[in-house]
C-alpha cells in the first residue's frame, strides 16, 4: 500500500500540547472538507502534487530525522487507503509519540481501539464560521483519552458561544485537552480571553499557532 504524501518535514510543533516542541510531520493529500478558514487548502487540490510512499518508507523517513513526536497531518490524514497499517507499524516503536490531527468528521473508532499503543489524536470540531459544522461526528467524542486534545477554531463571538455549549454539552474538559485557537487575522486573541473569563472557561487553552508568528501564515514546510 502506497500514501500520498503532499509534504514532510520536520519543524516545531506550532499549537497543542505539544507545542514548540520538535516533531516530523507527514502531510497527506486530501480532504473531504472545505473549511472557510482553511490554510492548508492547497494540499487538497485535485492536480497538487504528492509523492507515493509505503509505510515502511515513511516510517525509515521518521527514523532517519532522528525527531521522536511524529504527527500525521493533511488534508485528513484518516481518508488515506489503509492508513491503518502505517499507523499500526508506528505504534510498535516505542520511542516515538504518534499525533494524528483529524478534521472531527470521520469516526476514530477503530484507530482509538489499537490494543499496543493507540495514537493520540487532535481532533477539530468545526465551529459555525467554518461552514462545516454539520459534517462533525459527536460520537467520536467518546473514544478520547486524557492525553487526546479537541480543538475550536474560532473566528467571531458565535463560534465561542458555540464552542462552550459543546464544551459543556459533553463534558470534554473532564475527559480531554480543551484548545481555543484563532482564525489568523480575523478575531482579536484579548476578545478570546475576556470570553474565557466572563464563562469562567477553567480547563481551556488559548492557543497561538506558533509556526505563523515565526514565519508569517503562507509559508510551507513549517
Amino acid at each position: 500500500m502506497k500514501y500520498k504524501v503532499i509534504e514532510k518535514f520536520v519543524s516545531i510543533n506550532g499549537e497543542g500540547r505539544h507545542s514548540g516542541q520538535l516533531a516530523v510531520f507527514i502531510r497527506f493529500a486530501g480532504c473531504n472538507l472545505n473549511c472557510s478558514y482553511c490554510d492548508t487548502a492547497w494540499a487538497n487540490e485535485k492536480d497538487a502534487a504528492y509523492e507515493l510512499m509505503t509505510a515502511r518508507e515513511i516510517y525509515e523517513y521518521i527514523k532517519t530525522s532522528g525527531i521522536k513526536n511524529v504527527t500525521l497531518t493533511g488534508g485528513e490524514p484518516l481518508l488515506q487507503e489503509d492508513i491503518l497499517e502505517l499507523i499500526n507499524l508506528l505504534s510498535q516503536d516505542e520511542e516515538i509519540a504518534v499525533e494524528i490531527e483529524t478534521n472531527g468528521s470521520i469516526s476514530i473508532k477503530r484507530y482509538a481501539e489499537i490494543v499496543k499503543k493507540p495514537p493520540k489524536f487532535t481532533m477539530d470540531y468545526k465551529l459555525p464560521s467554518s461552514n462545516m459544522e454539520d459534517k462533525m461526528i459527536t460520537d467520536n467524542f467518546q473514544y478520547l483519552r486524557q492525553l487526546d486534545t479537541v480543538k475550536f477554531v474560532v473566528g467571531n463571538t458565535e463560534d465561542l458561544k458555540r464552542a462552550k455549549y459543546i464544551i459543556d454539552k459533553y463534558s470534554l474538559t473532564s475527559k480531554v485537552n480543551i484548545y481555543l485557537s484563532p482564525v489568523f487575522g480575523k478575531i482579536q486573541m484579548s476578545d478570546i480571553v475576556e470570553f474565557m473569563k466572563i464563562n469562567k472557561m477553567n480547563g481551556v487553552t488559548l492557543q497561538v499557532q506558533l509556526h505563523k508568528v515565526i514565519w508569517g501564515a503562507e509559508k510551507k514546510g513549517v
